[in-house]
């Protein structure tokens, strides 16, 4: 199962190293990470997802907590939070495609950031499903490159 941790931590050096280290140490895999600092520059907030049953990750969210830079630590479940993902898409295009694709953007409410002759890069923003089915469609015009942020998270209370 799959699950969203937020980690509230000191904007310090080496505080990624510590928490991926933790990941890594346990034979844990990451499937996600994000960090960027929050709106007070002495923290930064890390939403990482991860795998693994509810007492795996009980146990990883124990050990984030002991980690003096972590401030604090939450497990998200269903319905408690807010996520997005951005997602940077080349998509190949000729004369035929162009318009379909361009179509398809405007349904997701994707936006176009780069127009070539044989491509469009496009931006899509949105929840891990809304993300997914776009790039699912967009590969049946064939996708040259494809870049994505990872979850990105907030509780709702």
């Amino acid at each position: 199962m799959r699950h969203t941790i937020s980690v509230l931590v000191e904007n310090k050096f080496g505080v990624l190293t510590r928490i991926a280290g933790l990941f890594s140490g346990r034979g844990y895999n990451i499937d996600s990470l994000n960090v960027a600092p929050t709106q007070n520059a002495k923290f930064s907030r890390m939403t990482i997802v991860t795998r693994g049953d509810d007492a795996t990750v009980e146990q990883i969210v124990k050990q984030l907590q002991k980690l003096v830079n972590a401030i604090t630590v939450t497990d998200f479940r269903d319905g408690e939070y807010v996520d997005r993902e951005l997602v940077l898409v080349k998509v190949g295009v000729d004369s035929k495609s162009r318009a379909e694709v361009m179509q398809i953007t405007d349904i997701f409410r994707a936006k176009i950031v780069d127009v070539q002759p044989k491509s469009l890069t496009i931006e899509i923003t949105g929840n891990e499903s809304k993300v997914d089915k776009f790039v699912e469609l967009m590969d049946t015009f064939g996708i040259l490159e494809l870049t994505r942020t990872g979850k990105v998270a907030l509780p709702r209370k």
